[in-house]
């Protein structure tokens, strides 16, 4: 159905099962492979929803604007470069025409197990195991697993929108709404992997706010993949860093491929603040992420690159 309002949108949904659809880059394959098989589809393209609006200290992406428009748009091209960075460092140009800022949030994870129904996955269907932590992991994620799921996330845009301290806006029935910080959006698997993200069912994301800061200009995305395109991160890092008077007065670190949710680095912030910026204080600092990480038998080597990334990623930004 094509509802004519966002109220209406979420009234649909909420009843027989509905899941709502955009760009559909996603959702359109998760159900040519039966792992999605929503009762009825709710079509969001007629609702207003696609503007970018820079202004007033942030930047506000509706949930409808495409990844290719936001990408383009010249605010974020000077005063966000890591969002445009992210968006272009997804998946090919075909499909960034049609994703949406929304969608890309509510990506599911590629591992191959929870797309291929011929494998148990608990993510798909809860208590039936998951193969992946004694089976084919290398992509998969060494922070924030459980033994129930290690599925890593995969969106970029994540990963960039956490270093920015993004908030996401979302509307539920009659009219309530609220702001959810995107460090509480994305939830790790624990004991229900099922459950992607802190949205109620009958929630849609209206759109997502980011505080534009001195930091968010000065602002890097490194991503470190298998084939230079429409490939997903093994690792990849966001970095915004303000300095004053040759020190780090603000610097804000996430990294993707490597946890079940978008990952912040809060390890590596603490090592950098109030420090300069020179080479051997980056390398310090560097070397603290990925605290915690539980390596799978295949993706071990990730902490490493996790390690090399960071150091990278600020490099450039310190330059």
């Amino acid at each position: 159905m094509r509802p004519a309002s966002v109220d209406a949108a979420v009234t649909a949904a909420a009843a027989r099962g509905g899941k709502y659809i955009a760009g559909g880059t996603d959702l359109m394959q998760l159900m040519k492979d039966n792992v999605e098989a929503p009762d009825r589809l709710v079509d969001l393209e007629p609702l207003p929803l696609t503007r970018i609006v820079a202004d007033n200290g942030s930047l506000r992406l509706e949930a409808l604007a495409r990844m290719s428009d936001v990408a383009a748009h010249p605010a974020v091209h000077e005063r966000f470069p890591v969002i445009r960075q992210a968006l272009l460092a997804s998946a090919s140009r075909q499909i960034r025409n049609m994703g949406t800022m929304g969608g890309n949030l509510l990506q599911r994870t590629r591992c191959g197990y929870f797309r291929d129904t011929g494998f148990a996955c608990n993510k798909r269907q809860p208590g039936s195991g998951c193969p992946a932590i004694n089976g084919e992991n290398r992509l998969l994620a060494i922070l924030g697993g459980s033994t129930q799921c290690i599925a890593s996330h995969p969106s970029d845009l994540a990963v960039a929108l956490l270093a920015l301290d993004a908030t996401v806006e979302v509307r539920g029935p009659n009219g309530a709404q609220r702001s959810v910080p995107l460090h509480d959006f994305h939830r790790e698997p624990g004991d229900t992997p099922q459950i992607d993200t802190n949205l109620a069912p009958d929630e849609m994301i209206l759109a997502i706010v980011v505080p534009e800061t001195p930091a968010a200009r000065r602002s890097h995305y490194l991503k470190v993949r298998d084939r230079t395109s429409f490939a997903f991160a093994l690792v990849s890092v966001a970095v915004a860093m303000q300095t004053s008077h040759g020190t780090i007065q603000d610097v804000r670190v996430a990294a993707g491929g490597v946890g079940t949710r978008p990952w912040r680095l809060p390890e590596v912030e603490a090592a950098l603040h109030g420090k300069k910026p020179d080479d051997q204080v980056l390398r310090e600092a560097a070397a603290q992420a990925g605290q915690g990480a539980r390596p799978a038998s295949q993706n071990a080597f990730k902490l490493t690159l996790l390690r090399r990334t960071v150091l990278r990623a600020l490099q450039t930004v310190a330059a």
